[in-house]
């Protein structure tokens, strides 16, 4: 069965541009676009006045119409709606795992610029097995490709660069096979961002640390290139930028996103069930970066 590009849609106007930047990823991958509502019961809630419109009209209304906006604006993408009854976290994790992805919003702004999380978001980031998509309230395709000549968004110009955190110890492949390829899709460059931490001794400031400090930058940077050399054969055209800088993975990533059409960050999946477990550097990027960021669950 043919996988979807999934959208949590709920009417807010953080979950419809979700549901455009789902669009336009869907004609990247020729996919079916699929939009998700979850329909929550409420124990004890009233029924609506003879006439009005209840609250499961409205839930059927909204991705009807959202739908038939899409098709007119996405033309060559195939849109499906699809309602579920039940807690919003599970039945969109359970639908991220069927999907090639899941997209959802955020309402924005966070931190500089970032995400605002909200504990369903967060619930399935922790949990989803396949890659999950947040893009921000007010994202539109423009934002993701440069300025054109005169400085002005343009959706017709080139994309901006992929953005994607290594750990240089344990590079994983499902996340750099994402990466590269959302960067072949775009036509786009890759930069790989790897953070190290700077020497002991340099709080001390002893004889030698700039002699340290360079051994260790010109060794970083070593790594990151044999991490990469066999996935540059296999993407001989796509554009590689190397970013070995020192300091913490989580600030040096955000930093290095700041430009970026999408930024892509790993989840390690972890067995303990309780708990929203996502990372510390995954979760500093959704606080701080505007760009989309993608949140690809790896062993």
């Amino acid at each position: 069965m043919t996988r979807t590009i999934t959208v949590g849609l709920d009417g807010s106007p953080e979950s419809r541009a979700a549901a455009e930047w789902a669009a336009r990823e869907a004609s990247l991958r020729s996919l079916p676009l699929k939009l998700l509502h979850v329909f929550e019961r409420v124990p004890g809630a009233r029924e609506a006045l003879p006439g009005s419109e209840t609250d499961e009209d409205w839930t059927e209304r909204i991705p009807r119409e959202s739908a038939e906006g899409l098709r007119l604006r996405h033309p060559g993408v195939e849109v499906i709606t699809d309602r579920v009854t039940g807690k919003p976290a599970e039945a969109l994790a359970e639908a991220a795992d069927a999907s090639e992805l899941l997209v959802l919003g955020s309402r924005g702004f966070g931190g500089v610029g970032g995400f605002v999380m909200g504990s369903v978001s967060l619930a399935v980031i922790a949990h989803a097995a396949r890659p999950v998509v947040l893009v921000r309230a007010g994202e539109q395709a423009a934002d993701e490709h440069r300025t054109d000549p005169a400085g002005v968004p343009s959706a017709a110009t080139a994309f901006r660069p992929v953005v994607v955190g290594l750990d240089t110890d344990h590079p994983d492949e499902t996340l750099l096979e994402f990466a590269f390829d959302a960067a072949v899709r775009r036509d786009a460059s890759l930069r790989v961002v790897h953070g190290w931490p700077e020497p002991p001794t340099s709080f001390y400031r002893f004889s030698g640390d700039a002699e340290l400090y360079d051994s260790l930058e010109r060794r970083q940077a070593t790594v990151l290139t044999e991490a990469l050399r066999p996935w540059r054969q296999k993407y001989p055209n796509v554009e590689v930028i190397e970013a070995s800088r020192c300091g913490s993975a989580a600030e040096v990533l955000v930093n290095a996103s700041s430009d970026a059409s999408l930024a892509v960050v790993g989840r390690r999946i972890r067995t303990r069930p309780l708990g929203a477990h996502i990372g510390h550097v995954t979760h500093a990027v959704l606080h701080h970066v505007v760009a989309p960021v993608a949140v690809v669950a790896h062993d």
